[in-house]
């Protein structure tokens, strides 16, 4: 849910003063948006994209991947909390303690039907401009995922992956990266 106010604009000094209060505030164009804690599908899909993408990049020393919550600073107006995301090496020096200073190269969002919409077209559009290399939109719902890639001037027409076709994802990002979307958005 958006808060906004054309006159009001939230900045980054803003943002750091909201409360602590277990939901999500995240600003895109200086627009305040508050997202309740995710449900418990969307905490299992999560911890195993985490789980595998972490012992992936880790045992590569490739670079390091977060889960939420963790800022990502894209400018003064614009600060996310994606679910999962992946900095390079190569963009490591970006991080601080406290966040990520630009753009990660992967961003995963785990849509719920309260996030869909922002997640589809608002935060697409904005890790499209501010250079994300891949989005990956995950619906633990369906069991698909929708990948974005960059391609000359933004994000190519998105390819969708379904567990039920047995699909895998794979991202040249990470070569060699195989996950069987039946085994992430399976329960045990």
């Amino acid at each position: 849910m958006a808060i906004s106010n054309p006159a009001l604009k939230f900045t980054y000094e803003d943002y750091e003063r909201f409360p602590n209060d277990g939901k999500r505030h995240e600003l895109i164009d200086g627009d305040h948006y508050v997202t309740p804690a995710p449900s418990r599908k969307h905490q299992y899909v999560s911890g195993r994209l985490h789980a595998s993408l972490f012992s992936f990049v880790d045992g590569r020393r490739i670079g390091h991947v977060y889960s939420a919550p963790f800022d990502v600073v894209l400018s003064d107006v614009d600060v996310v909390q994606p679910d999962l995301l992946f900095v390079s090496s190569e963009r490591m020096p970006r991080l601080t303690e406290r966040n990520l200073q630009g753009a990660p190269d992967l961003v995963i969002e785990i849509s719920s039907e309260s996030t869909r919409r922002t997640d589809e077209t608002t935060k697409r559009k904005l890790y499209e401009r501010f250079g994300v290399q891949e989005y990956w939109v995950v619906d633990p719902v369906l069991e698909t995922v929708r990948v974005y890639r960059r391609a000359a001037g933004g994000f190519a027409n998105a390819v969708e992956l379904a567990a039920e076709a047995k699909d895998r994802l794979e991202t040249p990002l990470l070569t060699g990266l195989e996950l069987p979307l039946a085994e992430i958005f399976a329960e045990r």
